[in-house]
């Protein structure tokens, strides 16, 4: 079996979708050591990703629009995985599998019969990549009882751990954190929004499809009032293990903690960004972390990582870059080592993270 994988994922953020083309070793009982060869970020077509965003709330024919945008979808992943082989000069028989997230359109944890949703047609993507594909992560960590979400702290365990308590930060849509605390069993959650309330309000103004280094949040000013509203909400009082997503955190949810012209746009901007830092600190508030490397989007909001400086002053923060693995590129590669981890028969999935009742393979294999 080869040892190449290719990572996709496709975030909550919908800035498109990112791939990596992973050297695994052939043995997967020494510490694993991936190799990034080749990584690429390909934007959604504009159609696709307004179908996307409509499909992260409820709304008319639903299941007509679903259909439409996962074959689209597949095609798109599809095109970018074309993409990324010629750019690193591989054939598809030279890639073992395509590791692939899908796109979350509902993640209901809490719900009576708890369930998460990802559209892609995995078939799709096999038939036209010529390569097989491992998706569907999520849903076996359901049956056993998790939350199915967040996954890639093992990954991170994997990769990352050392011997310092280190905290690895994703901020995408929304921002989750996987805790690797020597001789303690690894624990992660998602904190709450990351980008995807900013995202969503700077797209309302005209402004662009997220806040470039933060330069529009810099314009405004912090309304404590408003804070402390954003604040309040009870997710940020639940304890791990514990996920949420854009189904829950969106714009309808801001709009309710909005007061129809009393805040100036950019000083809600500015809020917001502070919103996503303090509830990150109130997430760690009990930790005595050394270290916080963070990935996702949110690692090149400098106003972000400004205002998480300043609420964890002690901590050394920086991009994971600094870990080898650049901020764009965690994520994907994440997925490509759940395939890898299908294919060597390690558990995905921490129960300490997930609540799964235990630890198992996770995926299932979509063949060409």
């Amino acid at each position: 079996m080869s040892s190449l994988y290719i990572g996709i994922m496709s975030g909550t953020s919908l800035d498109g979708i990112d791939l990596v083309l992973v050297r695994f070793g052939q043995s997967p009982t020494v510490k694993l050591q991936p190799e990034l060869l080749e990584s690429l970020l390909c934007p959604f077509p504009e159609q696709l990703r307004l179908q996307l965003s409509q499909l992260a709330q409820s709304g008319p024919d639903e299941l007509e629009l679903m259909g439409l945008a996962e074959q689209q979808l597949a095609l798109a992943y599809a095109d970018a995985v074309k993409q990324l082989l010629s750019k690193a000069k591989v054939t598809p028989e030279q890639i073992s599998a395509i590791g692939c997230h899908g796109q979350t359109i509902r993640h209901r944890p809490y719900a009576a019969f708890p369930f998460t949703y990802q559209i892609g047609d995995m078939f799709r993507l096999a038939a036209e990549t010529q390569i097989r594909v491992i998706a569907d992560f999520r849903r076996k960590d359901m049956a056993y009882g998790g939350q199915g979400a967040p996954l890639v702290p093992a990954f991170h365990q994997a990769v990352f751990a050392n011997s310092s308590y280190r905290a690895i930060l994703n901020i995408g849509g929304i921002a989750n954190v996987t805790l690797l605390q020597p001789d303690h069993p690894v624990r992660g959650f998602d904190t709450g929004p990351g980008n995807g309330l900013m995202d969503n309000w700077i797209q309302q103004q005209g402004l662009g499809l997220y806040d470039k280094d933060g330069q529009y949040a810099a314009s405004g000013a912090i309304r404590q009032d408003l804070l402390a509203d954003l604040l309040s909400d009870p997710y940020f009082q639940l304890q791990g293990p514990k996920s949420t997503g854009r189904e829950y955190f969106n714009g309808l949810w801001l709009e309710q903690k909005l007061q129809s012209g009393k805040y100036a746009a950019a000083d809600v901007q500015r809020t917001l960004t502070r919103f996503t830092a303090q509830s990150i600190k109130i997430a760690l508030a009990n930790e005595a972390i050394d270290e916080l490397f963070v990935c996702g989007g949110g690692a090149y909001n400098q106003v972000l990582m400004d205002d998480l400086q300043q609420l964890f002053p002690k901590v050394r923060l920086e991009q994971t870059a600094h870990l080898g693995v650049k901020a764009d590129d965690v994520e994907a590669m994440a997925f490509a080592w759940l395939a890898y981890a299908y294919d060597h028969k390690i558990p995905g999935n921490i129960p300490e993270v997930t609540g799964a009742r235990k630890a198992v393979v996770l995926g299932a294999e979509f063949s060409c």
